[in-house]
């Protein structure tokens, strides 16, 4: 029996290429599937829970904070190791006591839920300051699978300069997931933690529901497997990846991760994975080849970093033809997460427009956006859409609802990094290229 998850790799795409062609698309739908739950519990974990501790806390968001995190704790598995941090204008640990992490078991969580209780509002918010402690405290556990919760309720008080520094110190090192609560947070804030560190960001409306959501992100982690997987992708001399995104189950651009392994190839991280599938969107270009010619635009492989094991593997193929009807055609694939990709574009776009008061563009843009969601079949967000921009069911005329509420606003910025996955007939091939396995 496997001791991990099995990695299949599909590849979408239309192989040929006009004369004088270099740009290759290709939809990389990666799936690990096994008994995750079972492996899982065999599996090293550390976990940091990071409680908004500011000011702004106050009331009955730092009494829901508190029960959030200690459903947190619960809900580790015992051996797991962990940290409660309080964020303020400082990051303060306030349990365990000693140096270091602490592993679950009925004695630790009893005190943690102690600590917990002393926990008051009072200060500023320093994200970044909060995530560099997550770090360190996670340093000590490096074949863990490696992860934070962070809470907060407002915007980050640091400088852009100094957030980003502590994003680039962290990446690579832990997966966060973040959630603002209330209507004071800035959703770019927390996407950037999300896209620097490889976890997700959403939005809770209610802090009666932080115990909930902090339940369900615990039971996400424990159920990771493998701790670190990279897209390990190969170029020919003279070819380059001119982007690597993530388009499901949300949207996150991998490109900037590059890490050398080779003058040709470059490693990308994923993060940890359980029994789970995720889609990227890969576009490399190449030197333009002869008509019938057919060439490896791109080797894609699986890998753990810490064992230089191959989990997966696929080629990415360019042929030239001077048939337009081949050149010409889009794969489905590619269509459909490149019409995932825009719509989010145009959600940020109308969402900008209309807080700088240009409300022809929002309504332009934000219309737009929902007619492309309606056809997409992205329901959740033409939900969302249809909160702030409303379409005449005779005319197709799109307009901004006049009075919005901040929290659906709120919501519909958050909400835009979620794609739809794209629907295939029964029977329909996944790919050009088969699905592979590493062997």
């Amino acid at each position: 029996m496997s001791d991990q998850p099995l990695f299949t790799l599909d590849i979408d795409q239309n192989k040929y290429l006009p004369t004088g062609g270099r740009e290759i698309h290709a939809i990389l739908t990666v799936e690990a599937t096994g008994p995750a739950e079972r492996v899982a519990a065999d599996v090293e974990a550390a976990e940091v829970i990071i409680v908004d501790a500011s000011g702004s806390m106050g009331g009955s968001k730092i009494v829901e904070a508190r029960q959030a995190a200690q459903a947190a704790v619960e809900t580790l598995r015992d051996g797991t190791y962990f940290a409660v941090v309080a964020g303020t204008h400082e990051a303060t640990k306030i349990y365990p006591h000693r140096a270091g992490l602490v592993r679950a078991d009925g004695r630790t969580r009893k005190d943690a839920a102690q600590a917990l209780r002393g926990l008051r509002a009072d200060g500023g918010t320093a994200i970044g300051k909060w995530l560099r402690l997550a770090a360190e405290l996670l340093a000590d556990h490096p074949r863990a699978v490696r992860h934070a919760i962070l809470l907060t309720d407002g915007q980050n008080n640091e400088s852009a300069e100094v957030f980003d520094a502590a994003l680039a110190h962290c990446a690579g090192t832990f997966v966060c997931d973040s959630r603002g609560v209330g209507t004071d947070w800035a959703p770019a804030e927390l996407r950037k933690v999300a896209d620097a560190l490889l976890g997700t960001s959403g939005f809770i409306r209610d802090a009666r529901d932080l115990t909930d959501n902090f339940r369900m992100m615990i039971e996400s982690m424990m159920g990771k497997a493998v701790a670190e997987v990279a897209l390990r992708v190969w170029t020919p001399q003279h070819g380059r990846v001119k982007h690597l995104k993530q388009v499901s189950p949300t949207l996150s651009d991998l490109t900037g991760m590059r890490a050398a392994a080779d003058p040709l190839t470059g490693d990308y991280p994923t993060g940890s994975w359980g029994a789970e599938t995720r889609v990227y969107h890969l576009c490399v270009e190449v030197p333009a080849g002869a008509v019938g010619q057919e060439v490896r635009g791109a080797w894609v492989r699986l890998v753990r970093p810490d064992t230089g094991e191959i989990l997966a593997r696929g080629n990415v193929l360019a042929q030239w033809t001077d048939d337009l009807a081949l050149s010409t055609r889009v794969s489905p694939g590619v269509a459909h997460y490149t019409g995932q990709a825009e719509l989010f574009d145009l959600i940020q776009e109308g969402l900008g427009a209309r807080a700088a008061g240009d409300l022809d563009t929002a309504t332009a843009r934000l219309g737009r956006a929902r007619r492309l969601a309606e056809e997409s079949g992205n329901d959740d967000t033409a939900k969302l859409l249809a909160k702030v921009v409303e379409i005449d069911s005779g005319t197709g005329t799109a307009r901004l609802r006049r009075s919005v509420d901040k929290a659906d606003e709120i919501a519909l910025d958050t909400g835009s990094v979620r794609t739809a996955r794209m629907r295939r007939d029964p029977g329909e091939p996944g790919s050009s290229d088969g699905r592979s396995p590493a062997g």
